[in-house]
């Protein structure tokens, strides 16, 4: 998972997958998912005032498998 802020437009992507997404899907205002050909979510796009919906101070990552954690 990889995070994207873009501070120009104050947006946020957040990529959940490296699949090609084919599909992208409004959910929520300034809220964009996209989907890769199986339908899966691939990527969350927060448009404008990404700041406001999220504190992008305390990122943090939580309950990450030991196996997930590059040595």
């Amino acid at each position: 998972m990889k995070f994207d802020y873009y501070q120009d437009t104050d947006s946020l992507y957040i990529e959940l997958s490296d699949r090609e997404a084919i599909d992208s899907r409004e959910v929520a205002p300034n809220i964009v998912f996209d989907y890769d050909n199986e339908g899966n979510v691939v990527g969350i796009d927060v448009f404008q005032y990404a700041s406001k919906f999220i504190d992008l101070d305390s990122l943090e990552a939580h309950s990450v498998p030991r196996h997930a954690i590059a040595a």
